[in-house]
């Protein structure tokens, strides 16, 4: 025990590394508190509290983390980052974090999907940002950039290309080892030379004018992903419970899809309705239009015909209807049709060739 504390003493009261240490204690503190309360939650224990519902409102404790966030970002510009109410505000900000980060999947799908496939993107959050505070903790900065060293050529080379490695890290679909990457130079540089995942941007477009590497890629996610996903399954099971498993027939099934025809629904109800509105303001522009012409003397704008209507609604249109059917009664009851002609230079004057100006044709039943 007085060894700890001489090495707390040294490693992180004399390196002012306290509020750091104090945010990670109430981080991982808050997630694992809140997860063993959803989980009593969710076995029904009976001397278990429950959830927070005041007059049926299911409050989530991401209401708490926001308020814990508050109070620890505020209190520290408040007090100027003073000694001791710096270590205090720390400790809150990362309970805070703890509990917002739980219910990260919550609000990134604006959905209750905290016992679902889904809610799964909470755990990853949240363990990231444990990693990633611990590392800043231990003495890990971002890029690898130490502070209060003099800027060197070569340092600047060394981040750049540690950067795009990163970047090239996560566009190849290995998101853990492209974000650690930032942290732990040349971590990131091992993702970026191997292959990439077969559903990753850079599988679709560097691969697919190459078969035999997107063969090996996909042999690869067969083979070492698989096992790497049921240990990450097993371990965020262990930590975070097991998600429902819903059948397509479950009433949760179809409480989904009731929720997404609705959200549908509202779309074309609201689609319709501009529609509408734009329909109802031209009428008004047409009304107010006439309503000018009246008081001014001036007559109306009629709209242009449609080319081809002086042939009798050839061009399209509502007058091409009016004459399709007109021709189809005509056939129907046996009588002879009458259909127009294109004029030429010779119907320029019909008392010279009136034969010009119609045909008819008898039809029969």
């Amino acid at each position: 025990m007085t060894t700890l504390l001489d090495g707390y003493r040294e490693h992180i009261v004399a390196a002012h590394k306290q509020p750091l240490f104090l945010l990670l204690v109430g981080f991982i503190t808050s997630f694992v508190f809140i997860r063993f309360s959803v989980r009593m939650i969710r076995a029904q224990v009976r001397w278990w509290p429950g959830n927070v519902t005041p007059g049926g409102l299911h409050i989530h404790h991401m209401v708490f983390g926001l308020g814990f966030l508050l109070l620890g970002g505020i209190g520290v510009f408040a007090t100027y980052g003073g000694h001791p109410w710096i270590d205090w505000f720390g400790l809150a900000f990362g309970i805070g974090c703890g509990l917002v980060l739980d219910e990260f999947a919550l609000i990134l799908h604006l959905d209750d999907v905290y016992w679902s496939e889904q809610g799964r993107k909470s755990v990853d959050a949240v363990i990231f940002g444990i990693l990633f505070t611990a590392l800043l903790l231990v003495g890990y900065v971002p890029l690898g950039v130490v502070p209060g060293e003099e800027t060197r050529w070569g340092l600047v080379t060394v981040i750049s290309v540690n950067a795009l490695a990163s970047v090239v890290t996560l566009f190849k679909g290995k998101v853990w080892t492209g974000l650690l990457g930032i942290m732990v130079p040349g971590l990131s540089w091992i993702g970026a030379v191997r292959l990439a995942r077969p559903s990753s941007p850079w599988a679709r477009w560097r691969y697919a004018a190459r078969p035999r590497r997107r063969a090996r890629a996909l042999r690869r996610e067969r083979l070492l992903h698989r096992r790497a996903y049921r240990a990450r399954t097993w371990l965020f099971d262990l930590i975070a419970g097991a998600p429902d498993k819903v059948p397509a027939n479950h009433p949760a099934a179809h409480r989904v899809a009731e929720r997404m025809a609705a959200r549908a629904t509202a779309h074309l109800d609201a689609h319709a309705a501009r529609a509408l509105a734009r329909r109802r303001a031209r009428l008004a522009d047409r009304r107010s239009a006439a309503a000018t012409g009246a008081a001014t003397g001036a007559a109306p704008a009629r709209p242009a015909p449609a080319e081809g209507a002086a042939y009798g609604g050839s061009g399209g249109g509502p007058g091409r209807s009016r004459r399709a059917q007109q021709l189809r009664r005509t056939v129907r009851a046996g009588r002879s049709r009458t259909y127009a002609v294109r004029p030429t230079g010779l119907e320029r004057r019909p008392e010279r060739h009136p034969h010009l100006r119609t045909r008819t044709r008898r039809t029969r039943r």
